[in-house]
């Protein structure tokens, strides 16, 4: 059975990681051909940075999603405090709600906020683009930053605000020296998480961009209806490898939370 478990798992892997490793492998082709690898080269990534469209689509997207991950976390952790201040059955209501953009089809989400922007554009005479999706994205990244610090508050002792203030501290002391350092883990990991959906949201912004600021998922589309360049996949595995490290830097804040969570504990 183990042997099973063991193959089935190898077999997820490879279905999910196959076609990842060939699109990097192809992105050092020598030819066009998606196919045949007919030699190494990095002409591809020379073409990419060299490329005015798919550049200012990136310093665009990056300047978009560290924004919205900046505010969302701001707001989140905001969000977070005063949840957890709330009482059982206020509390669960608004964490149902604010998981609601996590669960939502992102199509519904994109749909309803482009409908939102046209109705204040006919009166405020706001158009699609920078200010549209920006708002966008701190709107799908906020319950993630609420996600992420949530946990945190419960792993924490619940009485270490009040012994603070008892101590001689103020409530914002009592906040900076106690709450915000255990929470802290949840705002970072929650700041990394916004920051990678806003890198590689699509369908949002699809809807809600406008022709003179697009994201680079939107101009890789666009490239690829056309015809499929191996630029493409320079171009992905950059973001392959950002992510990965967006990744390993997150679980690393964790295992650390969680081995002096650990160690606060036994002694």
């Amino acid at each position: 059975m183990k042997k099973l478990s063991k193959l089935y798992m190898v077999l997820i892997l490879l279905f999910l990681y196959v076609p990842i490793f060939v699109l990097i492998v192809f992105s050092f082709n020598e030819s066009k051909s998606r196919s045949v690898f007919s030699g190494f080269t990095l002409d591809w990534y020379k073409r990419l940075f060299n490329n005015r469209i798919i550049i200012s689509s990136l310093i665009n997207t990056i300047i978009i999603a560290f924004a919205a991950s900046i505010i969302s976390t701001i707001l989140g952790t905001l969000a977070a405090i005063g949840i957890n201040s709330m009482r059982k059955v206020p509390k669960a209501m608004v964490m149902n709600v604010t998981n609601m953009p996590i669960i939502n089809p992102e199509i519904v989400t994109g749909v309803s906020l482009m409908l939102l922007f046209v109705f204040f554009a006919a009166r405020m005479k706001i158009e699609f683009g920078f200010v549209t999706l920006l708002i966008a994205h701190i709107t799908f990244d906020v319950p993630y930053v609420i996600l992420n610090i949530m946990p945190k508050f419960r792993q924490m002792d619940p009485h270490l605000f009040e012994a603070a203030q008892d101590l001689g501290c103020s409530p914002f002391q009592s906040f900076k020296k106690i709450i915000l350092p255990e929470i802290m883990p949840g705002i970072i990991s929650g700041f990394l998480m916004a920051f990678t959906y806003s890198l590689d949201d699509f369908v949002i912004s699809y809807f809600t961009s406008g022709s003179t600021s697009q994201t680079l998922p939107i101009t890789i589309y666009s490239m690829t209806r056309r015809k499929i360049s191996p630029e493409i996949n320079a171009l992905s595995t950059l973001i392959f490898i950002v992510v990965v490290i967006i990744l390993i830097v997150k679980n690393i804040i964790e295992g650390r939370q969680l081995k002096k969570n650990s160690a606060y504990r036994r002694s």
